[in-house]
């Protein structure tokens, strides 16, 4: 599993437990970004790619229950975890209820914390398993392309731009959400160098402009069969 392919969304607006977790999970080699109420959480999610969302209940401006209810109506399923120091059984039921995968009561373990933020990413992007478009496959845990079952040698970072685009198949896919995801650059960056990528891997896998792969002018790519 490479966790350098996921971001994570820490919603908390305690500093100190927000830096501590963000130290951790940086140090275990996932993206991160940091958010201190429930108002910026639904701007993020909306415009940029997040893997998962640890989500404090008592934030400002709009609740982490509030938060995950209306994500869940908008039909965003990326996973969310609560981590709350509500800790009633009553608490945990309605968190669940709202939506979310899971329910983390503060104090908290952090292993326990990694363990289940792992497990549900590999359920939700079924991390061990083989993504595909069209004739092409990529196995993730091999870091492995095919296309018609034949292999094509990939860069790390080809490989991660092909897999983000895959991931998020159907969805058009922003220049800077793919610098965040795939290069950890969270400042303005020339994406021209996006295109020299995608040149090489359409190079590589023989594949015409508009196969498989699109790019949608002035806005970035999509991935669609």
């Amino acid at each position: 599993m490479n966790k350098g392919n996921y971001t994570i969304l820490i919603a908390e607006d305690q500093v100190d437990i927000a830096k501590l977790l963000k130290k951790g999970l940086t140090e275990e080699g996932y993206q991160c970004l940091v958010v201190k109420n429930g108002e910026e959480v639904l701007k993020l999610v909306k415009h940029n790619s997040i893997s998962l969302i640890l989500l404090d209940w008592m934030m400002p401006k709009l609740k982490g229950i509030d938060v995950c209810k209306q994500l869940r109506s908008e039909h965003i399923s990326t996973p969310i975890i609560f981590l709350t120091a509500k800790d009633t059984i009553e608490d945990t039921i309605e968190g669940l209820k709202s939506g979310a995968n899971d329910y983390i009561k503060k104090p908290f373990n952090f292993e326990e914390l990694l363990a289940r933020i792992e497990t549900h990413l590999r359920l939700y992007y079924k991390i061990d398993e083989v993504l595909h478009l069209g004739d092409l496959s990529l196995n993730m845990s091999k870091h492995q392309v095919l296309k018609s079952k034949k292999p094509i040698n990939l860069t790390d970072k080809e490989f991660n731009f092909l897999a983000h685009l895959v991931r998020h198949k159907g969805q058009v896919c922003t220049r800077q959400s793919i610098i965040e995801d795939v290069w950890d650059i969270h400042f303005d960056y020339d994406s021209g160098v996006l295109d020299v990528y995608m040149n090489a891997i359409r190079k590589k896998m023989k594949l015409d402009r508009n196969e498989l792969i699109k790019t949608v002018r002035g806005v970035g790519f999509i991935a669609d069969e």
